[in-house]
Parts: C-alpha cells; structure tokens; sequence
C-alpha cells in the first residue's frame, strides 16, 4: 500500500505488553532488528493492555497517541511488535497515514535485504508473498468500476488461487535454475 523509500525509514516502534509490561530485553531486541532493517529508530512506545484490541491491537486511544507522535516526528513507518491480522494492519494504516509492519514483515524486510543468492532471493520472495497474500483481501475493490463495470483478470481470482499460483511460480523457478544460471519467471494469471 506504501511504497518503500530509497533510504532508510524514519520508525516508530510499538512494543504492546498484553497482561503487563513488555519486557524490556525484548524491546531492545526489537529496537536491534528495526535498525538492522535500515529504520531510523524515532521513538520506542510501550504500552500495556489487558487484552488485544480486535481492530488495531492497541487501542483507539493509543491509535490517536501514535497518529499524533507519526504526524509530529514525521515518521514515515510504524512497526508493532508482534503479530498483527491483516485487517488490524489495514486499520492501523489507514489511520496512521503511513506505513505499518509486525515483528514477522520486518523479519521477512531483513531477510529480503541480506539475501544474495538467486535461490535464497526466490526463498525470500515466497515467504514475502506467502505472508502478503494474506493482506490481499479487498485489495483490489477501487478497480471494479473499471472496464465498464467488467471486473479484471486478476480481480477475479480467489486470493487462495492467486496464492498457490505465486507459490507454485517460484518453487519451479527454483527447481528448475540451472546451477549459476538464471531462471525467467513468466505468468498466464490474465489468462485465467
């Protein structure tokens, strides 16, 4: 949804303490493997909920906090600590304006950056694409009045259909790569 700068990403670390506070190991590792990702760590926000908030994790309150803290550090990445529901990645996007990943997104960005080989590069991907195909849901419903109303190719295809096809498009990338050689990936999704 947000594109990725060239540079590194000013952040704002949220480490939600569920029952009680985070432990503060984990918030320094967690300060570790943003700036490992290339973040400008801006701010590190801890705060500790009973339970998670269904929409955003952490609360409507500490949403308008982080908006704030977001709008006034200029911040342009928000990473939450901790596994976050594609629906709760959206909500906290839309209402933060910016980016925003969990523990597993940032792990998959430091994985994608440090892999050199064609093999461990296509690992990465698959991984990348296993866990956004989950965040796809509606992804595409702003295209529908295109084409008169017809939808297109790829919006009508089942999220769980366009995930195998992806999945299945890069295991036999990877299979068949010749040894030092290059593999060209080539799709018929518009085809159906």
């Amino acid at each position: 949804m947000f594109e990725r700068p060239a540079s590194g990403e000013r952040a704002i670390l949220v480490c939600v303490g569920l029952g009680r506070a985070p432990e503060p190991d984990r918030v320094e590792e967690f300060g570790a493997l943003a700036r490992s990702a290339g973040a400008q760590v801006l701010e590190v926000l801890a705060p500790t909920r009973k339970a998670a908030d269904p929409r955003f994790l952490i609360g409507s309150g500490k949403v308008e906090e982080l908006r704030a803290r977001v709008k006034a550090l200029a911040a342009d990445l928000v990473v939450i600590d901790g596994a976050l529901s594609p629906s709760q990645e959206r909500n906290l996007e839309k209402e933060l304006q910016c980016r925003v990943l969990d523990r597993s997104g940032l792990i998959l960005d430091i994985f994608a950056q440090r892999a050199r080989t064609f093999e461990g590069k296509l690992q990465v991907e698959l991984a990348q694409l296993q866990h956004m195909s989950t965040r796809l849901v509606r992804g595409w419903t702003h295209l529908e009045r295109q084409r008169g109303g017809a939808p297109l190719p790829f919006m009508q295809m089942d999220a769980e259909k366009m995930r195998q096809v992806l999945i299945n498009l890069i295991r036999n990338a990877i299979e068949a790569m010749p040894e030092g050689g290059t593999v060209t990936i080539e799709s018929d999704l518009a085809e159906g």
